[in-house]
């Protein structure tokens, strides 16, 4: 994973708890402006009853009619003692009579009693309005919002701020693990060639031979490394392979290294379609599997490598008659081993993981603890270049 992307992903984690945290002293903000909505709610709304009855106080029975206050946003009606209406403006059943501020649902009302015997007879004036919390909410929404965005940015610059030693390091130890890698191509390389100079010259003898597979098992655990390094920065392009050629010169090339333990490898290559892949991603993937095959056999076993077309695909299967694999769903973790004692970095299967991922080759394994294992790789149709 990337340093961007650890840092956004653990800074995402730290607001969400943080956000939880603050939810608790949000909630009650919100309850409080609330209730401070409404109190403000009941001063309007007490503001309009003064004004009605103001208007009523001001009305002189010698002018021809009184004129009853009528407001945008809030309605308002007389009733008697009964509470039957005199007159009133409200499409609103009133079920609670009762001097004071009263909220139902989203439904606030204010009921004021007046003096007998005047206002028209009334004994009660109402004025009612819709009670509407958007505001709370939204001011609550904001502050929410800017609490999230100001803690993930600050959990962003911290984490970034915390991880630059621990950055420097492992920058310091990649350029070291890239140094020591190529170096150790350098000498491989010049051992390989000087064994084969030595077995045109000679006769073949064992102790040779087990330095030639040793060599090629350390070959193979180079190109790993080397693999996982570059592959980030290299576009690997496609070409035309000649599956059965291809997959009897990886055969051919760790046969020394079977032979080191006994194996023997059989091999059952028919003709199979042309893939479009790229060599080196199509070797890790075969060099992998073989390697694996025989790392965890049993001595004096033997191990089957089939290439077959079945569906117009490309399969290419190989088995061992090995230890088998306790948690086949772990092996392509990056650094998991199986068996420590076998050696190795746990690399190879997460390689090729990636590989066939991207390449969107289908695998199915069938592993039974003590008896073997069974990779079988199906390469898609896109993979098989059109005439």
């Amino acid at each position: 994973m990337k340093d961007s992307q650890y840092s956004a992903k653990y800074a995402l984690i730290y607001t969400l708890l943080v956000s939880v945290v603050l939810l608790t002293p949000l909630f009650f903000y919100f309850i409080y402006m609330k209730n401070i909505h409404s109190i403000q709610n009941e001063l309007l709304l007490k503001e309009k009853s003064l004004l009605v009855i103001k208007s009523m106080q001001e009305y002189s029975q010698t002018e021809e009619y009184f004129e009853y206050p009528r407001f945008k946003t809030f309605e308002s009606g007389l009733y008697d003692e009964s509470f039957k209406p005199i007159f009133t403006l409200l499409d609103y059943k009133i079920n609670y009579f009762k001097d004071g501020y009263h909220l139902d649902g989203n439904d606030a009302y204010l009921i004021v009693k007046l003096p007998k015997e005047r206002y028209f007879g009334a004994t009660y004036l109402i004025v009612k309005n819709k009670l509407s919390f958007a505001v709370v909410y939204e001011k609550v929404i904001m502050i929410l919002f800017s609490i999230v965005i100001l803690v993930f940015i600050l959990s962003m610059f911290f984490l970034q701020t915390f991880a630059k030693p621990f950055k420097k390091v492992n920058e310091k130890l990649d350029n070291f693990i890239k140094d020591s890698v190529h170096e150790i191509n350098t000498p491989l390389s010049i051992i390989n060639v000087n064994i084969d100079l030595y077995n045109r010259k000679n006769e073949t003898n064992k102790y040779m031979q087990r330095m030639k597979a040793a060599t090629k098992v350390l070959s193979n655990i180079y190109n790993d490394m080397d693999y996982l390094i570059k592959h980030d920065k290299l576009e690997y392009e496609k070409e035309k392979i000649e599956m059965a050629a291809f997959l009897k010169e990886r055969i051919e090339y760790f046969s020394e290294v079977a032979r080191m333990k006994n194996i023997t490898i059989n091999s059952s290559i028919d003709t199979c379609p042309e893939i479009e892949m790229n060599p080196k991603q199509l070797q890790r993937v075969i060099d992998n599997n073989i390697s694996n095959a025989i790392k965890y056999s049993h001595e004096n076993s033997e191990i089957d490598i089939s290439l077959y077309t079945k569906d117009e695909q490309c399969h290419m299967s190989f088995k061992d008659y090995g230890v088998g694999i306790k948690k086949v769903d772990e092996i392509f973790s990056r650094y998991y081993r199986e068996d420590v004692s076998k050696g190795g970095f746990g690399i190879g299967l997460n390689i090729v993981k990636a590989i066939i991922d991207e390449q969107n080759i289908e695998l199915k394994i069938d592993s039974t603890l003590k008896q073997g294992s069974t990779f079988l790789y199906i390469f898609p149709k896109s993979n098989t270049p059109q005439t």
